[in-house]
């Protein structure tokens, strides 16, 4: 089972690679572009703090976990759409650098997302690369079945799968450690990220 993990990595760190400098890039550009993004994500914004406020989101570990949950799903999933993942960790990327200049003290909203987002980020990183490999098993599989020239389409079906059956299973494994990594993080931004921040805060202060 180790070994698997191990490859599922190895194999694929070009994917890994990518999905990292995607998010840094996308934070970085929000960060930068936050007087330009205002119109389009501070109503997201203001949306998410006003539910908050309501109580129609709840900062509860299961809402959290499934509201992040669902992200990564779709980052998995999507990648079949030629790594339409991408697009998803862009938009997440670009709303963190965005929040983060738009909350104005630096280091304070620094120590609110880093206690979790170490492995929030992680996850989201490692679920955009998912779908990138899970892309690359459709890719192998169409490839492998038209070149076949003998055989029934069934039997044609079956040797394609089996040729590239390692990447469906290799992305599988990423995001299996991804949804480790987001419940990690559901758990710290619970119970852990406030009682850390404003303790450093209080002794800072």
């Amino acid at each position: 089972m180790f070994n698997e993990f191990k490859r599922a990595f190895t194999e694929n760190k070009r994917a890994i690679y990518i999905a990292i400098v995607i998010l840094i890039v996308s934070m970085v550009l929000g960060y930068f572009f936050e007087p330009y993004l205002y119109k389009y994500l501070n109503p997201v914004v203001e949306d998410l703090t006003q539910k908050v406020q309501s109580g129609v989101v709840k900062l509860t570990f299961a809402d959290i976990f499934l509201n992040n949950f669902k992200i990564i799903c779709e980052m998995f999933i999507l990648g079949l759409l030629f790594c339409f993942s991408a697009v998803i960790l862009s938009f997440n990327g670009f709303f963190v650098g965005y929040y983060v200049a738009f909350s104005g003290n630096l280091f304070e909203v620094l120590l609110y997302i880093i206690p979790h987002g170490i492995f929030e980020l992680s996850s989201c990183a490692l679920a955009c690369a998912s779908g990138f490999v899970l892309f690359n098993f459709l890719y192998k599989f169409l490839k492998a079945l038209l070149i076949q020239e003998d055989g029934s389409f069934k039997n044609k079906l079956a040797n394609s799968f089996d040729s590239s059956y390692d990447k469906l299973k290799q992305a599988c494994i990423l995001f299996v450690t991804s949804v480790i990594l987001l419940i990690i993080a559901g758990f710290v931004e619970a119970y852990l990220t406030i009682p850390i921040a404003e303790f450093v805060i209080g002794v800072l202060g």
